[in-house]
């Protein structure tokens, strides 16, 4: 016949009935419901938050902080070089990135890196934007220059 989804059911035995707490003298967990008596334990919402270690100071507060959040990386980024062969313009600022929508508004330091296959066929000028190296010579070797 073969195995059916719906006939499907767990072992004999291998599920024990669900324990209910609280139903009697006779059933063993009745009154209390095992909690004990009186005390944080007992109460519906007791216990204690993650990572308590019952007053002493938390491992989380006795290790070091580390690390930072740079304020400059949130408004620095970069730029493809082939971006800038799409733009009318030779003479490239901060200022026509934003104008173009190259960056957005956000941004105040940009920096131009290389992307793979391109070749410079113009002469661009760049000013008051960073660079890399290979950008660098790319721009010089056509013509152009960098400030």
């Amino acid at each position: 016949m073969g195995l059916r989804l719906n006939e499907l059911s767990p072992a004999p035995g291998s599920k024990p009935a669900k324990v209910r707490l609280g139903r009697g003298i006779g059933s063993g967990i009745g009154k209390t419901s095992g909690r004990g008596i009186k005390g944080a334990g007992a109460r519906k919402s007791g216990g204690t938050r993650h990572g308590f270690e019952g007053g002493q100071m938390p491992l989380k507060i006795r290790l070091p902080k580390f690390g930072f959040y740079s304020r400059k990386a949130a408004v620095t980024t970069e730029v493809p070089l082939s971006a800038l062969l799409k733009l009318q313009t030779t003479e490239i600022d901060l200022l026509v990135l934003k104008k173009d929508d190259v960056i957005s508004d956000k941004f105040e330091n940009v920096k131009i890196v290389m992307s793979a296959n391109t070749t410079v066929d113009k002469a661009l000028s760049l000013k008051g934007i960073a660079v890399t190296k290979s950008v660098k010579a790319a721009i010089e070797a056509a013509g152009g220059k960098v400030e």
